[in-house]
C-alpha cells in the first residue's frame, strides 16, 4: 500500500514541471503541488484552472506576472538559509514566471470556489514558530496558514528539523470534521542538507536522509513507512502521520500542503492518544540549541 502514497523524486514529472501532483493524480479532491525548475533566463506560462496557487521560491529569484501585473520575488539561496517572499495566484488566471538567474520554485495549490487578488507575501511577514522541545524540536514557517495569510482553501507551511530529531510528532490526524479535527488532505515534499564537513565528499543523493511514517485506523487502514530523500513526496489522504525522522547526518526540510472540504479554513488536529501525552513533557525540556535555523527578516 505504501507505494500508492510515495512518489520518489523524478516519478511525478509532467510537461514543464519536475513534479505535478493534482487532485486527480492524487485520487482526492483538493490539494495539489507542482515543482518547477527554471534555467537562467528561462520563463514559462501556465493556467491555474480551478486551483489557487502560491509561487514559493525554494532556490532563486523569480518575476511573476498575472493579467499585466508584475511581482518580483527576491527568493533565497535555499530553505535552510532564510524564509522567502512569495506570490498568490488566483483561480482562472494565466501566470508567467521568469528567472534571470534560474532557480527552483514550488507551487502549492488547492481547488477553490472563488478568486482572491493576485498579491505579494513579504518574507518579513512570515511567522517563524519553534515547536516541541529536546529531540522533538523543529521550526515552522507559517507562510500560508490561517491567521498568517488569506487564501480560500489552501493551508501551507514549511518545517525544518535539525539532524537526528523527530518532527511531525506526536503522530496526529486531520481527516474528519469534528470539534477537534478538520478534514484536510496533505502533501509532504522533502529536501535535505548534509551535515558532513567540507573536507568530506558527501554523497549527493541524500540516501537514508529521513523516514516518514503514516498509519490508519481500523475503519480506514493505511500503512506507510518510507525512506525519503531530496525531491521525494508523500501523500496523506487520511490517517495518523508522524514521525518525520531526520537522520543524524542530515537536516530535514519539508513543505506541507493541505486542503479539504471544510466550509471554514481551519487547521485542527488530533493526537494519537498512545503518544499525545509526550507534549506534556516538553515544558521540562529545553529547545534544541540548533534552532532557529533563522528568523523572519525585517518586513
Amino acid at each position: 500500500m505504501s507505494t500508492q502514497y510515495y512518489r520518489p523524486a523524478g516519478s511525478g514529472a509532467r510537461g514543464i514541471f519536475d513534479l505535478e501532483i493534482t487532485p486527480e493524480s492524487a485520487g482526492w479532491g483538493y490539494a495539489s503541488l507542482r515543482i518547477l525548475t527554471l534555467t537562467p533566463g528561462d520563463g514559462v506560462e501556465f493556467a491555474t484552472g480551478a486551483e489557487e496557487m502560491i509561487v514559493l521560491p525554494l532556490r532563486g529569484a523569480v518575476t511573476v506576472t498575472v493579467a499585466g501585473e508584475q511581482l518580483d520575488l527576491d527568493g533565497r539561496p535555499s530553505p535552510f538559509e532564510s524564509a522567502t517572499d512569495f506570490a498568490y495566484l488566483p483561480i482562472r488566471s494565466q501566470a508567467g514566471l521568469f528567472s534571470a538567474d534560474g532557480g527552483t520554485f514550488a507551487l502549492p495549490g488547492a481547488v477553490a470556489a472563488k478568486a482572491l487578488p493576485f498579491r505579494y507575501g513579504p518574507a518579513g511577514g512570515v511567522p517563524v514558530e519553534l515547536r516541541g522541545a529536546g529531540p522533538c524540536s523543529r521550526q515552522v514557517n507559517n507562510f500560508a496558514t490561517p491567521g498568517a495569510f488569506e487564501t480560500v482553501t489552501l493551508i501551507a507551511c514549511e518545517v525544518l528539523t535539525p539532524a537526528a530529531n523527530w518532527s511531525s510528532y506526536p503522530p496526529h490526524k486531520h481527516d474528519e470534521t469534528s470539534d477537534s479535527e478538520s478534514a484536510l488532505e496533505e502533501i509532504y515534499y522533502y529536501s535535505f542538507r548534509s551535515r558532513a564537513p567540507s573536507s568530506i565528499a558527501a554523497i549527493a543523493s541524500g540516501k537514508g536522509a529521513g523516514y516518514q511514517r503514516v498509519y490508519g485506523t481500523a475503519e480506514r487502514p493505511m500503512d506507510v513507512l518510507k525512506e525519503v530523500a531530496d525531491g521525494d513526496t508523500i501523500l496523506i489522504p487520511h490517517g495518523w502521520h508522524g514521525p518525520s525522522i531526520a537522520s543524524p547526518s542530515h537536516d530535514m526540510y519539508y513543505l506541507n500542503v493541505m486542503a479539504g472540504p471544510e466550509p471554514t479554513r481551519a487547521w485542527k488536529i488530533r493526537d494519537d492518544p498512545e503518544h499525545g501525552w509526550v507534549r506534556g513533557t516538553w515544558a521540562a525540556e529545553a529547545l534544541d540549541a540548533r534552532l532557529p535555523f533563522y528568523s523572519s527578516p525585517e518586513a
